[in-house]
């Protein structure tokens, strides 16, 4: 499963090369955390190489943080953007 996973990702970010980049950053997101996660989390905006998620609840956003360098790391090789940060933010309303 898990050399597929990694064919998946290779292949997502040659891909992405012709969208925009928070477009291609909100496909690798859900590549890089999975399904549930990525349910809980968007790709709000991208400045600077840092990435802004949109976090849906307090329970998911400890999760996300508590996996921010892998989620970085990721990120940054599956949309093929630099990636220095990622930014959390708790959903408002």
């Amino acid at each position: 499963m898990e050399v597929m996973r990694d064919v998946l990702r290779g292949s997502l970010s040659k891909s992405l090369r012709g969208i925009c980049d928070e477009d291609r950053l909100a496909a690798a997101w859900t590549v890089a955390c999975g399904c549930a996660m990525a349910d809980r989390g968007r790709v709000v905006g991208y400045d600077a190489g840092v990435v802004r998620i949109e976090v849906a609840d307090a329970v998911w956003l400890r999760q996300m943080i508590s996996l921010r360098s892998v989620l970085e790391r990721e990120m940054a090789r599956i949309a093929g953007l630099p990636v220095s940060g990622i930014r959390f933010e708790l959903q408002k309303g």
